[in-house]
């Protein structure tokens, strides 16, 4: 299995800084710092990406809900054939000081 703790480098560039040490010059802290302010820019970048996709997926099953319901409903005569029945049952029924 590989050694967790990383082996010392002889190249300038793989050398591991260690930040709780207190004698960091300035030129590390502004890389570190730069490095971490990329590696965050990389990170949102990524959920930005997947908070749109699952935006617009999210998206198109409402509309789809919203288009299928309006489909089933424009379908429905059944309350069609309910008013009209009504209808005919008051012309059809007798005249009264009530109706």
């Amino acid at each position: 299995m590989a050694d967790k703790i990383p082996q010392e480098s002889g190249a300038r560039f793989a050398t591991r800084i260690d930040i709780s040490k207190p004698g960091l010059t300035r030129e590390q802290m502004y890389f570190i710092r730069h490095i971490e302010v990329e590696q965050l820019k990389k990170k949102t970048q990524m959920l930005r990406t997947r908070n749109v996709v699952t935006g617009l997926a999210i998206g198109a099953i409402v509309v789809g809900i919203y288009g299928y319901t309006f489909f089933s409903v424009s379908q429905e005569k059944i309350m069609d054939e309910m008013d009209e029945e009504a209808k005919r049952a008051r012309l059809q029924g007798p005249k009264t000081g009530a109706n």
